[in-house]
């Protein structure tokens, strides 16, 4: 077969820069990792899957789209792109995620004034999946879609299933700060090979099947390169080892704080929840620690070592201060009072030593 000759191109084909079998072997590889039927379209960021999930939902301008507070706003931004509303829940204590009791009350609320909400965005924090089973219900019982963003949560399991594969869609992040990343990309997981399709042609300029460029609907930028996929197929091979790097730092931290009262760390609650531990995290009640969240922050700092406040909830955020909230706050303390600790699939035994030297001058001082 002769090779095609195309429109236009470089000495490498932008048409092979752009398509190619790279990015539906992607998708194949990340399908048969999730399983449960799961069907992927790669695109170019987890944001830009959340955005196609809405519209998929049929989430439009003046909607109301319940999301979880505790959250990078990345989850809530694309709402807007909707010209809807964001409508913010409280977490829980035991997963830091989207409580349940709070979700139904919100939804009691909103469908009690005449304005049923039109999606949930579930978040799965930190790594740590949420209660799936108790928010799934909620979702069916009053026929809501469920869109789970798994984006720091790739390999975690809730009662052996992967995150990113209960809701009716799933979001999947490769960013450079990921689990693993093809540089910057995502993923939307998908219940069908139609929502898939539909997904990959909205991703694509929505161009409408004619040799001309004709479009019936809006599209957007959004698909993956084949270039970026080619990386993501290679760091498939390293997924489950980067999840048990993260998780030997999650452990390195519990024996580094066994003993110092006044710091809990974030785990699992029971052996149905398994969590990439995409992040470590503490949370420091200063009046047993004698040091605040801040305190241990900058001694990090000091030492040349990053550390990072939890994520500020969207509620508390000036971009929407104004959107209605419901639930405590659980969400609200945790960001007060907790911190990130490094965590990277590529720390080493020296850079646990240093980090180790660095928080035990903290904790002589207090002494």
């Amino acid at each position: 077969m002769k090779e095609k000759i195309f429109l236009s191109s470089s000495d490498i084909s932008n048409f092979q820069l752009l398509h190619g079998e790279n990015i539906t072997d992607f998708e194949k590889d990340l399908e048969k990792y999730l399983k449960n039927n799961s069907k992927a379209a790669c695109l170019s960021s987890g944001t830009a899957a959340i955005h196609l999930a809405l519209i998929l939902a049929g989430v439009g301008q003046n909607d109301e789209v319940i999301c979880q507070t505790f959250t990078f706003s990345a989850s809530a931004n694309p709402i807007t792109y909707q010209g809807a509303e964001p409508v913010f829940i409280d977490s829980e204590k035991d997963t830091w995620n989207m409580c349940p009791e709070a979700l139904e009350e919100a939804i009691k609320d909103k469908i009690s004034n005449g304005k049923k909400p039109k999606a949930i965005i579930l978040v799965h924090l930190y790594g740590m999946p949420a209660k799936i089973d108790e928010i799934s219900a909620i979702a069916k019982k009053y026929k809501i879609a469920l869109i789970e963003d798994a984006a720091e949560a790739l390999g975690s399991t809730y009662k052996g299933q992967k995150c990113g594969t209960f809701g009716d869609y799933g979001i999947l992040s490769f960013n450079g700060n990921k689990i693993i990343t093809t540089s910057g990309g995502g993923a939307l997981v998908c219940k069908t090979e139609e929502a898939k399709q539909k997904a990959i042609f909205l991703a694509t300029q929505a161009r409408d099947n004619a040799a001309h460029y004709q479009h019936s609907e809006i599209g957007y930028n959004y698909r993956m390169s084949n270039v970026l996929a080619g990386i993501g197929r290679g760091q498939m091979q390293v997924l489950d080892s980067h999840v048990e790097l993260r998780r030997g730092m999650h452990k390195f931290y519990k024996k580094l704080f066994k003993n110092v009262d006044g710091v809990t760390i974030f785990m699992e609650s029971s052996k149905e929840f398994y969590s990439n531990h995409w992040l470590s995290c503490i949370v420091i009640d200063e009046s047993k620690t004698g040091f605040s969240n801040q305190e241990l922050r900058l001694q990090l700092e000091k030492d040349r070592i990053e550390a990072r406040p939890l994520w500020k909830p969207m509620h508390l955020q000036p971009v929407f201060k104004e959107n209605d909230y419901y639930g405590g706050a659980i969400a609200e303390n945790l960001f007060k009072d907790g911190l990130c600790l490094p965590s990277g699939s590529n720390l080493n035994d020296r850079d646990r030593k240093r980090i180790t030297k660095s928080i035990h001058k903290l904790l002589i001082k207090m002494n």
